[in-house]
């Protein structure tokens, strides 16, 4: 028997924190992997990347850039008291570190003193199974920083054009840094569409085929997975259109160009979620219809079967009655009383009969076209 695939897609997650913490705490689960840190300090001439950065070398850059900007990527949560340390060089509030480390947060803006506060939802395809993580943004005049949960990366893209200095990454400030990085999140939503795209016309060949109650599970785990996009894609379109329309001191009116590509983005990713989303609700429709067409077909042979064999049990039941055509104790004919059961040729006779009104039967089935003999 051929084993079903769980629905592998969460569509939500469980908050870390109990119910009636105090405002700002946050809890780090125990095995959650060590932060490993990753910077560039840039500007238009010069480009310093420093892999697995400590405390004491982010503090170092941060204090001596100079006009220089500072991007800071860090995955992995395992370590309290590095971001405590991280939220005390840059001044970031207790709340929004609630949030980094409580990853079922839907994309949004939030704005601090000095800074401000994203986050987005990283969605990319891995052996056909979606993988959906956070990443934490904090946006200040000269400095971006990046958390994520996992080791996922979406970024190398941008650590290219910062070191070969292509486009306007490094001449601008880290607002446009802030918008490469959410660019480039939204830039890797068409690959896992792409991927998903390919699976659906995947499953209706398969659909008209030869299809399964696997193939049900298949569909159920597509329309679970369209529905996390859509989930996701909604907030971070209106998060856009809040930096686009909004005022920040963090964010100048040139990159808000750049924010507008984005947008365009996100409403032609929403496009095809919903366009996916009724190919496969076609699909379910294909799925039960092939169901209720095999149960017909099926019903349909056991009906002629049936019908068939009625007027043949008929015969043999009447025949099994064993009358006598002669009375045993006082020798008298009885012609009533079936003669055929002494026949010498009376069991060729029903058989030949029971042939014929199989044939007949088969004849007007076929002539009404209720069955086929040929395709």
């Amino acid at each position: 028997m051929a084993k079903h695939r769980r629905l592998s897609v969460k569509l939500s997650r469980k908050k870390n924190t109990q119910p009636g913490s105090l405002p700002g705490s946050f809890n780090i689960p125990s095995d959650a992997p060590a932060p490993v840190a990753h910077a560039f300090v840039y500007d238009t001439e010069t480009c310093i990347e420093k892999q697995n950065c400590t405390l004491e070398d982010i503090e170092k850059m941060y204090a001596s850039l100079n006009g220089k900007s500072l991007w800071l990527h860090i995955s992995g949560f395992g370590n309290r008291e590095f971001f405590e340390k991280i939220a005390s060089v840059f001044h970031f509030h207790r709340l929004e570190m609630e949030d980094v480390f409580n990853v079922y947060q839907r994309p949004k803006l939030d704005e601090y003193e000095g800074h401000l506060f994203f986050t987005s939802r990283m969605l990319s395809m891995n052996n056909g199974e979606l993988l959906n993580d956070q990443l934490s943004l904090m946006l200040g005049k000269n400095f971006v920083i990046t958390i994520q949960e996992k080791r996922q990366d979406f970024f190398e893209p941008v650590r290219l054009r910062l070191r070969n200095s292509k486009g306007a990454i490094r001449s601008l400030k880290s607002d446009h840094m802030a918008y490469a990085l959410m660019d480039a999140i939204v830039d890797f939503y068409y690959p896992a569409l792409e991927e998903i795209g390919v699976k659906l016309d995947d499953l209706e060949e398969e659909l008209l085929t030869k299809p399964s109650s696997e193939s049900m599970n298949k569909i159920l785990q597509i329309k679970r997975e369209l529905i996390v996009f859509k989930r996701t894609i909604w907030p971070e379109r209106d998060k856009i259109n809040d930096i686009i329309r909004s005022t920040f001191d963090e964010i100048h009116e040139d990159t808000k160009v750049y924010f507008r590509d984005s947008y365009d983005h996100c409403i032609q990713i929403l496009d095809i979620v919903e366009s996916y989303k009724e190919v496969t609700s076609s699909l379910m429709d294909v799925y039960l219809s092939g169901v209720s067409n095999r149960l017909n077909q099926v019903m349909k042979v056991l009906t002629i079967i049936s019908t068939i064999f009625i007027p043949l049990t008929f015969i043999v039941g009447l025949y099994g009655m064993n009358f006598q055509d002669t009375n045993p104790t006082t020798g008298e004919k009885l012609p009533l009383n079936m003669p055929e059961l002494y026949s010498p040729y009376g069991y060729v006779g029903v058989i030949v009969v029971m042939v014929l009104i199989v044939v007949i039967q088969l004849y007007i089935f076929h002539r009404k076209g209720w069955i086929r003999f040929r395709e």
